[in-house]
């Protein structure tokens, strides 16, 4: 094989690798959206019940909280999912995902209670490697640089 040969496989390997690992990241950036989403959304289909569960937990101000979550959950969902300002917008979620697990799902000698503290902290945790890694290639935030 010649040098040329040699350096287009090369060339060609990498065009792949690039396009494996933003493929990965835009699809791990929609899998983490949608917990958010629809979370979001089911928020809006019972606000009642809802705000019931914020004053249930000694929360103030349950119906702004309400809206702070709706908003967090669907805006940052979407925002995630186009890769618009997404190391932000992960850093926020990875917040809001480590005080709901503490402000929600706290009594940990419930085995439902234990799953949700703890799949909030792997939540957080796959969003911090997106605040590390950036949203990848497939995204707003690759276009305005």
């Amino acid at each position: 094989m010649t040098t040329t040969a040699k350096i287009a496989q090369a060339t060609t390997e990498q065009n792949r690798s690039d396009v494996t690992q933003a493929s990965a990241s835009l699809i791990g950036r929609l899998l983490l959206s949608t917990i958010f989403i629809l979370s979001g959304f089911s928020k809006l289909a019972a606000p009642a019940m809802m705000i019931g569960y914020i004053s249930s937990v000694g929360l103030p101000l349950p119906q702004l909280a309400l809206a702070l979550a709706i908003v967090v959950e669907i805006g940052g969902g979407l925002a995630l999912i186009a890769g618009y300002r997404t190391r932000t917008v992960a850093a926020v979620l990875a917040v809001f995902s480590v005080v709901t697990a503490l402000a929600f799902h706290s009594a940990l000698g419930d085995q439902n209670q234990f799953i949700h503290f703890f799949k909030n902290i792997a939540m957080a945790g796959g969003l911090l490697q997106v605040v590390a890694f950036g949203a990848g290639r497939f995204s707003l935030d690759a276009r305005r640089h």
